[in-house]
């Protein structure tokens, strides 16, 4: 996020950020759903042409709902793209991303920094930063982009609350023997949610959330019997399928920051909130983060305001959406991963109705495509 960030104000505005790092990127074989709401983000400052060659669209999402032994799983609910407007989101792989973003930070001439903010205080007019390197340097406001465990937002004092949903995710690239066509699957089982993302050719991305002790099985587990137990899972209406690469696994614990700005700092991305994957809204959250605030800051700046007063305006508006996206994430997955046959009966008669109802669908396409609520205006495709 503090790439993206970099690139959007630097993009849109006079003002320059200087960008630390903390080190190289690590690699990071993962995919991510990007909303069509931020890909009209990420053309309008120029990375979204960057990454279209390897990004594929979901085209269609297909959810189910059954025990984990089921042999058939009927189709509950789907979702089809909008052939006039396009998919409602793309999958694309996160060193892409990081790439474009990269390049784009050289062409627009941003200082990136490879130390570390060890630490920080505020003076009168601004802030004093202490770096890994030993030297001092000072900024107007310090945004930190540091991640669920940031390093920073410790330093500000902001306290968070978590909620641990006793799950792992288990993420992958599989290689499979028929195309996919762009349709998405999402199985919700016992467990928890386990979703086949499309990728470009004939691989997709799998999120699946499990018991840890399961989940840190298969991390351990070769390849070859990984792939005939995700077969077992998902069935063969893709052929054959084989991990490729690494399996990832990962506790999954839910967080958010009790403020996301302290005088002159402010927080976005995973360092202010981090949701369950099961809808697969975590960087979306964060895109609207650094639209929302990259608007704010260069509203203040031009009206000749200190930036640091835009920041509370700024946690104003991402307050509710971060909240909100957070509850609904972890309700459904509480509501979902249940054994009870009474309560799957009660889902599916729920799903069921949403199926027969074209305005309730829309309305989810709506908020999948990332179009739902009060949008900034690089979300709208358009200049700040």
């Amino acid at each position: 996020m503090g790439r993206t960030l970099a690139v959007a104000l630097a993009s849109q505005s006079h003002l320059r950020p200087v960008l630390y790092t903390g080190g190289p990127a690590k690699r990071d074989d993962r995919a991510s759903a990007v909303s069509a709401a931020a890909q009209a983000m990420l053309e309008r400052i120029g990375i979204w042409d960057k990454v279209l060659i390897d990004s594929q669209p979901i085209e269609e999402m297909r959810i189910t709902d059954s025990r984990a032994d089921d042999a058939i799983r009927p189709e509950v609910l789907t979702f089809a793209s909008d052939r006039d407007v396009g998919a409602f989101s793309d999958m694309v792989p996160n060193v892409a991303m990081r790439d474009a973003l990269a390049a784009r930070c050289e062409a627009l001439n941003i200082e990136v920094s490879e130390e570390r903010v060890e630490f920080f205080e505020e003076t009168r007019n601004g802030v004093s930063l202490e770096l890994s390197g030993g030297g001092i340097a000072h900024a107007d406001i310090l945004i930190a982009a540091d991640g669920r465990d940031s390093k920073l937002r410790g330093i500000a004092g902001i306290e968070v609350v978590t909620h641990d949903y006793r799950q792992s995710g288990i993420v992958c690239t599989v290689e499979h023997t028929k195309p996919h066509h762009g349709v998405a699957t999402q199985h919700f089982l016992p467990n928890g949610p386990f979703a086949m993302l499309p990728l470009v050719g004939n691989r997709s991305s799998i999120v699946w959330t499990e018991r840890p002790s399961f989940a840190a099985s298969l991390g351990r587990t070769d390849p070859l019997l990984a792939g005939l137990e995700i077969e077992r899972v998902f069935g063969l209406s893709l052929g054959r399928l084989t991990v490729a690469g690494e399996i990832q696994v990962f506790p999954l614990v839910g967080m958010l920051a009790r403020q996301f700005t302290e005088g002159r700092f402010a927080l976005i991305g995973d360092a202010a909130h981090v949701i369950h994957p099961l809808a697969g809204q975590g960087l979306n959250l964060g895109l609207r983060d650094v639209a929302a605030l990259t608007e704010t800051l260069v509203d203040a700046h031009r009206a000749g305001e200190d930036l640091s007063l835009a920041l509370p305006r700024c946690e104003r508006w991402r307050r509710a959406d971060s909240t909100q996206m957070a509850l609904v994430t972890g309700g459904l997955n509480a509501i979902f991963s249940q054994r009870s046959d009474f309560i799957r009966a009660i889902r599916s008669i729920g799903i069921g109705l949403v199926e027969q109802r074209e305005d309730l669908k829309n309305a989810f396409i709506r908020e999948a495509a990332g179009f739902a609520g009060e949008l900034p205006r690089l979300m709208k495709g358009e200049a700040v």
